[in-house]
């Protein structure tokens, strides 16, 4: 399977590929360069954590803002 790089650095993933590991809008994924590739992992969110509203704990707006300002630091 192939997808373009587009000008803005997006890409599309493959229907195929979204659909064996269930990914949909908004999940998260983790770039990987290992041995001369590029490894594409999904991350899940907690269950346990998501299903307590976890991710509207205090701090998830801060946690966020340094997460990305670190991956903009890495570009």
């Amino acid at each position: 399977m192939r997808s373009t790089i587009t000008s803005r650095g997006q890409t599309v993933i493959p229907a195929e590929v979204r659909r064996f590991f269930h990914l949909s809008a908004a999940d998260r994924l983790e770039w990987v360069i290992e041995n001369n590739t590029i490894r594409v992992i999904p991350v899940r969110e907690n269950p346990i954590d998501a299903f307590r509203g976890g991710s509207k704990r205090k701090g998830s707006v801060e946690r966020l803002l340094a997460e990305r300002a670190f991956d903009k630091e890495r570009e």
